[in-house]
């Protein structure tokens, strides 16, 4: 079991970092990005370099102490801070987020991509394709087969959005075009307070939803988890923090360059295959597909695999103490492929939504931010318990998917997303903190391996200034500030 679902603790940091940047560059993000850019302009590059901050954040307080635990889950640590029942809540919305928002993302986008290639062919057809690839080599290779291929796909995502940022900035005639095609704004991070997709205090809401993704979602954290070392962790999720802030060139800005190209696109999720097949030559346009693809997959497969451990260790564990590990194994492998069949059955529905984008973003801003006041509390909070913590999950996440169901589909309100996320932070803070003061503190001796210490943050006796992940946090949010800065 360790070894298909953790890897033996094996993974050293190049590959960890990698796997890390490649399991969010997905097929949702090579389409999702640019379309967002298309329309919206680059304001959506937040997302992008916020995590670098975050990822540094769970470097420093969260991966010391999921590691001293030797955890296989997220919804591990819970149970072991708040009791068994916080475990389940949370391991059940980490599945359900998986199969209605992350796997059906990846396959939508790959369904987009394969359209422009093979407008004839029905999207049954490509999702149900897409997703036995990955199914099948996830199942049977595990973690260890996730991570190799992850990295040989990086490289070859890094090298195809490059090669398309190029040729599209060729294209256009001038960046005087491009400015007066771009949206009101377009070319700005900053964005006013009533922008409908990212005002500028809603960036509070990506560091709260980005905080989820990066340090507390299951199948981007399980990279670090099967980490040889500490610092191996702590080295990959540095680099993938970096890797992070290229994609305002290779993949945001073409985006707005295509707004040059084609001005009166109808589906803006469309950009980035239309891109690749037009402006590439014949031999080119193979490599493309075959870059698409891996994005696709790699995301897929990290997905599949997570909630396939998930399953596994949180609930048929849970439910046969007794059973062996080889027998943990082939029910991962099982879960796999139910998952995946599932992920095929939903994936149309997201048609139902303006961009790819906002579907996956709205409905994480409303699901999400309850467990990050949770993980919060339980890592910084002594005092809070697991009647606290049960309350910000169920109750918490509960309302965000009423809320996000009244507003983002029946539209009896008109709120923003980022600002309700805001607003489910801090009502899923007063849930836990209002219920852990009303109910008996937990036991201190029980709590104290689960709470970070500033032990936790030290470096390892005798390491040089160059291999101190202090040092190279601080290089990191200096290049990004830097990043930010110029694009204000």
């Amino acid at each position: 079991a360790e070894g298909y679902f953790l890897a033996g603790h094996r993974m050293r940091w190049p590959l960890i970092g990698l796997s890390f940047y490649v399991a969010n560059m997905g097929g949702s993000s090579f389409v999702g990005l640019p379309g967002a850019g298309y329309h919206y302009g680059i304001s959506v590059f937040h997302y992008e370099w916020m995590p670098a901050v975050l990822l540094v954040i769970f470097a420093m307080f969260f991966l010391p102490v999921f590691l001293r635990m030797r955890i296989y889950t997220a919804p591990q640590y819970l149970e072991e801070r708040f009791g068994r029942g916080s475990r389940y809540a949370f391991s059940a919305m980490l599945l359900i987020t998986s199969m209605l928002v992350d796997a059906p993302g990846s396959l939508y986008a790959g369904a987009m991509v394969l359209k422009t290639l093979l407008p004839g062919v029905s999207i049954w057809i490509t999702i149900t394709v897409a997703a036995l690839a990955a199914g099948v080599y996830i199942a049977f290779g595990g973690l260890g087969a996730v991570v190799a291929n992850d990295a040989l796909q990086a490289l070859l995502i890094l090298a195809g959005g490059i090669v398309i940022s190029v040729l599209a900035w060729q294209a256009v005639p001038s960046w005087d075009a491009v400015v007066e095609a771009a949206p009101a704004g377009g070319l700005s991070l900053m964005q006013p307070v009533d922008d409908p997709v990212m005002p500028w205090p809603g960036i509070a809401g990506v560091f709260i939803v980005g905080m989820y993704f990066w340090c507390t979602n299951q199948f981007i954290i399980q990279r670090a988890l099967g980490a040889q070392t500490l610092d191996d962790g702590r080295w990959g999720a540095l680099l993938a923090g970096l890797l992070k802030l290229p994609n305002l060139f290779i993949l945001i800005l073409p985006g707005v360059f295509a707004t040059v190209l084609y001005p009166d696109l109808e589906n803006p999720d469309l950009v980035f295959p239309m891109l690749a097949f037009d402006l590439l030559p014949i031999g080119l346009r193979g490599f493309m597909l075959a870059v698409l693809a891996a994005a696709m997959l790699s995301s897929l497969e990290a997905i599949l695999h997570s909630g396939s451990t998930l399953f596994t260790m949180d609930f048929v564990r849970a439910a046969r103490p007794n059973i062996d590990s080889q027998a943990l194994a082939r029910w991962g492998r099982g879960a796999t492929l139910a998952f995946m069949v599932f992920a095929v059955l939903w994936t149309p529905q997201i048609g139902r939504f303006p961009t790819l984008w906002q579907y996956l973003q709205s409905i994480l801003s409303y699901l999400t931010p309850p467990v990050v006041a949770v993980f919060l509390c339980g890592l910084f909070w002594r005092r809070a318990n697991g009647q606290g913590a049960l309350a910000g999950l169920t109750v918490g996440v509960g309302i965000g998917f009423l809320g996000w169901v009244g507003v983002e589909l029946l539209h009896l309100a008109d709120i923003q997303y980022l600002y309700a996320a805001i607003a489910m932070f801090v009502l899923g803070l007063l849930l836990v903190v209002t219920v852990s003061l009303a109910t008996p503190p937990p036991d201190a001796a029980h709590t104290d391996g689960h709470v970070w210490k500033p032990s936790d943050a030290d470096v390892v006796s005798g390491t040089p200034w160059f291999k101190n992940y202090k040092w190279q946090s601080v290089d990191l949010l200096a290049v990004t500030a830097a990043v930010v800065a110029w694009w204000w």
